[in-house]
């Protein structure tokens, strides 16, 4: 059996396992990947970092990413990983397919990611037969992470969020209206910025707010990309990604009211990957 390395890489982090000859199987983690955002030499720090942890020579490496959809960034990340591990025959894919063999195996079904962004796609137990754009933080990504800390912000501000909440936020945060745009139009990573407030939404939850918000940023989700495929009623739909796992239940009741049926939710793809790839 060859030693296989597979990577699941989104905005914030990227989960590693490396399945040995014998079965065995190793793990790391490191930041995030993303070719649209980050410099080659950037990108080439993540993986010394990798192979600090797992030194081993490897023969094949499986590398789905957040920005990965197109054959350039593809080839770029793929040459990356070759200066490390020269050897290996290296696959580079999107993220959307790592959650859907991860989530729907060979069975056919509709896999979506809600973490810091969102994307979605129907599966047909083999390859990805459609898909509705994400089209990024900045105009869409309705029901992850960085819709979810845009929104909760932006009614802070405007005075939209119940002033008990306001306190807390303020006391917390201590963000000046000044700082926030600075750390938005002029900061690396918006987008991981604002998603990191959905651990404040997650700890307030309770709060009719709170509930509300997300309750309605998995309504958009749903109706602007599960409900555009064809039979999504009659299909299992899968999540994963750390908002979804989160907010399961939450997630769980939209889809009822939604007349959708949820399968699996999982905070990560990597243990259905590795268990694909075995």
């Amino acid at each position: 059996m060859n030693k296989i390395l597979i990577a699941d890489s989104g905005f914030t982090k990227t989960d590693w396992r490396l399945i040995g000859a014998d079965g065995s199987i190793e793990q790391a983690r490191t930041m995030g990947i993303n070719p649209y955002y980050q410099t080659k030499e950037e990108i080439l720090l993540v993986i010394q970092d990798l192979h600090s942890q797992l030194p081993d020579r490897v023969d094949e490496i499986y590398f789905y990413g957040t920005g990965c959809s197109s054959g350039t960034n593809r080839d770029k990340i793929a040459k990356l990983l070759q200066r490390y591990y020269k050897d290996a025959k290296i696959d580079v894919n999107h993220d959307l397919l790592a959650a859907a063999r991860s989530l729907c195996g060979d069975e056919k079904g509709i896999a979506c990611i809600i973490g810091t962004g969102t994307n979605s796609c129907l599966y047909d137990g083999n390859k990805i037969v459609s898909n509705v754009p994400s089209l990024g933080w900045a105009i869409a990504d309705e029901g992850g992470g960085t819709y979810l800390g845009k929104t909760l912000v932006t009614d802070y501000y405007r005075k939209d969020m119940p002033e008990h909440l306001r306190v807390i936020f303020k006391d917390r945060f201590g963000l000046n209206k000044d700082a926030f745009l600075t750390a938005i139009y002029q900061e690396p990573m918006p987008g991981r910025f604002l998603a990191s407030f959905a651990k404040f939404i997650n700890e307030h939850i309770s709060d009719p707010y709170m509930y509300k918000l997300v309750y309605d940023a998995f309504t958009i989700f749903i109706t602007k990309n599960v409900s555009k495929y064809e039979g999504f009623k009659e299909v299992p739909v899968h999540f994963t990604g750390s908002v979804a796992y989160y907010f399961n239940n939450i997630l769980r009741k939209v889809a009822v009211d939604q007349g959708i049926y949820i399968k699996h939710i999982t905070e990560h793809p990597i243990a259905g990957l590795t268990l694909f790839h075995q």
